[in-house]
């Protein structure tokens, strides 16, 4: 017997979430002498069934033996697996053990036991038992990761190795309630993905999403371990109900059905109100219409079952109500037509209405009908949304967690509408998603998580966090876990060996989204359309912003395409659906942008190589269509033919960039620009001197590029020997990007003159012409020689990361906590504990906001003069009514001053803030001195998250996002 013809694979306990151990030993499936075979009670549910011969399938994608799939136990022997539910006969059947589970009455939980010969023949019995179907459905599934068959096997091509034989450590399992009762998604704006790939790839019998496609979809769901669906709707797709077959194959998986916000009663207002024949979609006017709508499908799906009827009434799409223009004339028919529906639910489902499940949300405008005294009866379960843009905008306060009905969580990580959509990529960042979701679990908010998901793809990992999350929500609370989950989501589907680069390749793509989505980057917005514009990324300052933000996304593209030939074979399709193709496509849409950037710039400023970046940008678009046309033909054998399209809505961040910028006509045959030229030709020529060269490390950078198509030679000299440049003789040639290079000038602080001021120039000459420009050097570190702790300023400007505070001060419970991974800082702070008491206006006297937790930022400057301190924040809403967004700044223990990050409505601040994922709060006209300063930030309203700082005088250059944190000296 040769060792590789018959390797056993014992898989040795992932430590899968949300259970209770006990003893342990190994249950052999597939070895010479063992070959498994599964039974199931054929009198329980067909999800048993499926179940069954769902996890004999993924034995055979692992081992290449089928096992037969039983319902006889008397057919048994040798090792056998047995599921079913704790009321099951056939469970019952083998064994005493299988009554002490601990399972009855519980929701959702199983139970997996190892038997040791339960009857004649059975050497062992897996036993996989189940409180419910659902809960049995959720104990096999975690059978089938435990062999390697992940959740994405079919949904993203996670092919599972090959073994020869196989063998499992099994442990005696409990596993606890889910976390939320009601976990799903919702699939929307599938026009450019999931229905067009149905209706003509998967699905073309049915040419729409219909059975095939929800049975795929039921079984995703299941394998994630979550429970509810909430169906497509848009146009394109035939109302769920149109199709039998899918209220059959809903009914098969136990999946419950319900409808998003605006589709009340489980209709599809979209595809089954015909306004010609039906009338206006208006309560008012056309009430019993719309009344007989209704009552027809309640009927109708009062003998289907497992449904969650959505109370209230929206526009036929996403719209506001009809009838009705304010708040005050809305609730008093927003409460008619509840009493009106539940009467319904009372005559056709169940006499006790309160025993229906109902949910209400509270979406958009219907918020300000709720805040306006709507009365929701008790036993509806609120569903707070987000506000499209991954923010929850309200969650229950003390007197909505004691309804019955509960409370829950609307949220998206797909969205179309204004400011902007992003249909596209996913890239909600994930410790977003675990912050905003853990404040609702730790508020309460728990009968009902649904997530719009888009697509479902590209968005796998996103909802498999957000799934995860809902179903144990444990780990999460520690905020350092979120790197942890990505890694080990990336490892059991593509493998331990690359999981940590590819993780951290991952990581950096959602940190630079978070800064500014692909789908933001022309700065443009919807609804109304408007066109692209240049970016607000900084060409010119800090090191060059946008080249800053190239280089980093160059870094990820060489990783991952280093990494790819590397990739087995049977995970390559994995690795580009989730890893490759999102961040290649990041990339490139960056690049469109900032390479146009760069070319109406460099034009301006007379460069030959303004047609270089244009061509570039074009080249960067062109580059993604052909990705793109590669998932959607190439990838898996065609398997995803209409899934990915690369301009949803056809909205102009999408377009080929327009292009042909001329360089501007000059006389000198080249020039140089040094940082912080000004962009025109006009004033760019006159600026000599380089930024002042304050702190240690800083170094500035020379342009240096042709204004005509002709070959140059040119020698930089630096007339001092404490001046170090990266180049000193340099040859441009008008070819692509060979007619211009960056010099870099650097000091070397041991040669300075003794002084506080050093002066010197560097020297640039060829082709009968010289510039020379001006270095001017500030002597005497502010640090040296003196026991500081803390931030030293970079001429008079201070970057400061929230979560690098020098001191920290509680008040009792009151703390800001940093939280790991999140902002764009990546270590955000932010006020807790959410259970603290509103503040009343009489709170905030300088007095009382003193006696609250703080944190201090220490810095030391050489200037004085009169600065500007701008706090940003994460565009969190308050946590409820009661509360606002509010911290106290004082800057050396001077006045307090009161700052609210609260924004209304969908206004302007807002967009913006959505968009840079970012809001800006600041105080103006600071006179502060030289030397040492302290500025403290205290704690008024919990939730606020602070991600950074910036102080600085007047006059500081525009930039995008984060700037480099400033020098940060720790003892």
């Amino acid at each position: 017997m040769r060792l590789q013809s018959f390797f056993c694979f014992i898989v040795i306990g992932i430590p899968y979430l949300g259970y209770s151990q006990g003893k342990t030993a190994v249950f052999d499936m597939v070895t010479p002498h063992v070959r498994v075979s599964i039974f199931y009670d054929k009198s329980e549910c067909t999800l048993d069934s499926i179940a069954a011969h769902l996890l004999a399938g993924d034995i055979e994608s692992v081992t290449g033996y089928l096992p037969p799939v039983y319902t006889d136990l008397s057919l048994a022997k040798d090792n056998i697996i047995v599921i079913g539910t704790c009321r099951s006969k056939l469970v019952r059947s083998i064994g005493p053990a299988a009554d002490s589970a601990g399972l009855a009455g519980k929701w959702e939980c199983y139970s997996i036991k190892l038997l040791r010969s339960p009857i004649k023949k059975v050497n062992k019995a897996l036993l996989i038992t189940g409180s419910d179907f659902r809960g049995t459905a959720y104990g096999v599934f975690s059978i089938s990761e435990k062999i390697g068959v992940t959740p994405w096997y079919w949904w993203a091509d996670a092919t599972p190795a090959k073994k020869a034989a196989l063998s499992l450590t099994i442990t005696d399992t409990l596993s606890l309630p889910p976390s939320v009762k009601y976990r799903g998604i919702f699939i929307n704006d599938e026009d450019w993905g999931l229905q067009p790939w149905a209706a003509k790839t998967f699905e073309p019998g049915t040419g729409d999403i219909g059975p095939k496609t929800y049975a795929r979809v039921f079984q995703l769901l299941l394998r994630l371990k979550a429970n509810l669906i909430w169906p497509a709707m848009h146009p394109c797709t035939k109302p769920f109900y149109h199709y039998a077959g899918n209220i059959r194959t809903a009914q098969d998986y136990q999946i419950i059905v319900g409808s998003s916000h605006a589709e009340p009663m489980l209709r599809n207002n979209v595809g089954e109100w015909n306004e010609r024949s039906m009338g206006p979609f208006n309560y008012l006017t056309n009430r019993q219409k719309v009344y007989d709508y209704w009552r027809s499908r309640v009927e109708e799906s009062s003998r289907i079952g497992k449904v969650i009827y959505t109370t209230g009434m929206r526009g036929v799409h996403d719209g506001a109500i009809e009838g009705v223009k304010t708040p005050a004339e809305t609730v008093p028919l927003l409460e008619r037509i509840i009493a009106d529906q539940r009467e319904l639910l009372r005559t056709y489902v169940n006499k006790d209405v309160t025993k229906v499940p109902q949910v209400f949300t509270p979406y958009k405008e219907v918020l300000e009908s709720y805040d306006a005294g709507l009365k929701v009866p008790e036993d509806v379960t609120l569903v707070w949304p987000d506000d499209n843009y991954g923010y929850i905008q309200r969650l229950s306060d003390e007197k909505e967690n004691a309804r019955p009905g509960g409370s829950g969580v609307y949220y998206h990580i797909s969205y179309w509408g204004r400011p902007h959509d992003y249909l596209w990529l996913s890239s909600t960042h994930p410790a977003l998603i675990r912050e905003e979701m853990t404040r609702a679990y730790r508020l309460n908010d728990r009968t009902l998580w649904v997530v719009n998901v888009g697509d479902i793809k590209p968005a796998e990992y996103d909802l498999q966090l957000f799934l995860d999350m809902a179903y144990h929500i444990q780990p999460f609370l520690n905020s350092a876990y979120s790197r942890q989950h990505l890694e080990t989501w990336v490892s059991r589907n593509l493998g331990s060996r690359p999981a940590k680069a590819i993780s951290g390749i991952l990581w950096k793509y959602y940190q630079l989204a978070f800064e500014r989505r692909p789908e933001f980057m022309g700065w443009s917005q919807t609804e109304p359309t408007t066109p692209v514009q240049r970016t607000a990324y900084n060409h010119t300052c800090y090191g060059d912003q946008g080249q800053r933000r190239i280089d980093a996304y160059d870094s990820l593209e060489r990783r991952v395409k280093a990494l790819r030939p590397a990739i087995a074979r049977d995970k390559a399709a994995f690795f580009y659906e989730t890893v490759y193709y999102p961040v290649v496509c990041a990339s490139l849409m960056n690049k469109k942008f900032l390479f146009r950037d760069k070319a109406f710039l460099y034009a301006g400023q007379g460069r030959v190589s303004a047609r270089y970046f244009d061509s570039l940008s074009t080249a960067a678009y062109r580059e993604i269509a052909a990705q793109t046309a590669y998932y959607d033909s190439g990838l898996a054998g065609g398997k995803w033919a209409g899934i990915m399209s690369m301009h949803p809505r056809n909205l102009p961040v999408f377009q080929a960039p327009e292009g042909h910028f001329q360089p501007a006509a000059v006389q000198e045959p080249w020039r140089a620009l040094p940082e912080e030229a000004a962009d025109s030709l006009s004033s760019g020529g006159q600026q000599q001197a380089l930024p002042v060269f304050d702190a240690p490390g800083e170094r500035h950078f020379i342009d240096l590029f042709l204004c005509k198509d002709v070959a140059v030679s040119l020698a930089v000299r630096a007339t001092q020997p404490w001046i170090k440049v990266s180049a000193e003789r340099i040859s441009l040639r008008p070819v692509g990007g060979q007619s211009q290079t960056r010099v870099w000038v650097d000091i070397d602080r041991a040669k300075l003159p003794a002084g506080m001021t050093a002066r010197a120039s560097v020297v640039i000459q060829g082709a009968h012409r010289s510039q020379e420009f001006t270095v001017h050097a500030l002597g005497g570190d502010p640090a040296a020689g003196q026991n500081f702790e803390g931030f030293i300023g970079k001429n008079g400007v201070l970057s400061l990361y929230a979560g690098d505070y020098q001191s920290r001060t509680n008040a009792g419970d009151e703390h800001w906590e940093r939280i790991a991974g999140l902002g764009a800082t990546g270590a955000a702070i932010e006020a807790l504990p959410f259970t603290l008491e509103p503040h009343e206006a009489g709170d905030l006297s300088a007095e009382a906001i003193r006696k609250h937790a703080a944190v201090c930022y220490t810095y030391r400057t050489r200037y004085p003069g009169v600065v500007t301190i701008n706090l940003v924040a994460l565009p969190t809403f308050p946590l409820n009514r009661h509360f606002e967004l509010r911290c106290g700044v004082s800057l050396d223990d001077g006045p307090v001053t009161v700052l609210n990050f609260r924004t209304f409505g969908r206004s302007e601040e807002w967009k913006q803030a959505v968009l840079s994922n970012s809001l800006s709060r600041g105080i103006k006209g600071l006179p502060v001195g030289k030397g040492e300063h302290h500025l403290k930030v205290y704690l008024i309203d919990p939730g606020l998250i602070l991600d950074r700082i910036i102080i600085a005088p007047g006059g500081l250059r525009a930039f995008y996002g984060l700037l480099p944190e400033t020098r940060n000296i720790r003892r």
